[in-house]
């Protein structure tokens, strides 16, 4: 009984963890696609979905990459639990925006 919880335990660390790696990898892909010098870049949808676009194909490649590794298994679910990180990472980044700008005015 007490096995099978830490087992259950680190399987939702770990996933929480890769939602964390993919939120700041979303964050960096942002930054160096959209660096304005001394400047926020403009807020942009397609700018958006071409983070997330990058943030899917590389998890997507990761997941391919683990079906040649031994004792590790390639999940389509992994795929959206990294994206939903990225997604996550962006949408903190718009909600930092939103409450500067209110605050700038």
């Amino acid at each position: 009984m007490l096995q099978a919880n830490v087992e259950a335990v680190h399987h939702v660390f770990r996933k929480c963890c890769h939602l964390t790696e993919y939120a700041v990898l979303a964050l960096l892909i942002w930054r160096a696609l959209h660096r304005v010098p001394n400047n926020l870049p403009e807020w942009s949808w397609p700018k958006v979905g071409g983070t997330i676009l990058v943030v899917f194909l590389y998890a997507s490649s990761d997941e391919f990459h683990q079906s040649f590794v031994p004792n590790r298994t390639p999940l389509v679910s992994d795929v959206f639990i990294d994206t939903a990180g990225g997604v996550l990472g962006l949408l903190g980044l718009w909600l930092t925006r939103k409450i500067y700008y209110r605050k700038r005015r």
